[in-house]
């Protein structure tokens, strides 16, 4: 794989990779940038949280569940000082739809925990990952109610 930024001026930057997508990155105020794009610690953990999520979802819809609202969310902790790594990240899991099956989450979890995801594999080595899931029985009103929340932990 292959990435790249391109400078536009400042701390601003575009960022794009194989795929020719481009995405801006920028810097907070307080740093000196404009406010203008995402800060490259906020695209790590995006790319943490979408690279679990496609996983989860791509095995969620082969075990036919029916499902019709998912989001992972990554809250990360850093680091006070310099150079501010991150030193631990909670994943949340949200699935939302019918007569979700509980197992099948726990085991789509695990497989892009263990199997799957290089992004999650690389952060394990590095600092603890806290996995959590919550599950939502989808209502003909459009209303969703939570039928489990647990923590997964892989075996």
């Amino acid at each position: 794989m292959d990435a790249k930024v391109v400078w536009d001026h400042g701390l601003t930057f575009t960022g794009s990779a194989d795929t020719s997508f481009q995405v801006p990155l920028g810097a907070s105020a307080s740093v000196g940038g404009d406010e203008d794009g995402f800060r490259p610690m906020e695209l790590i953990a995006t790319g943490l949280a979408g690279c679990t999520a496609m996983d989860v979802i791509s095995i969620l819809l082969k075990k036919r569940q029916d499902v019709t609202a998912f989001e992972v969310r990554v809250h990360t902790q850093q680091a006070g000082e310099f150079p501010k790594v991150f030193t631990s990240a909670d994943i949340e899991y949200l699935v939302t739809g019918r007569q979700i099956s509980e197992d099948a989450v726990k085991r789509s979890i695990e497989l892009s925990a263990v199997a799957y995801c290089p992004a999650q594999a690389m952060f394990a080595k590095l600092m603890p990952i806290r996995l959590t899931y919550r599950i939502f029985e989808a209502g003909q009103d459009g209303r969703a109610e939570l039928v489990t929340q647990q923590e997964f932990v892989p075996a």
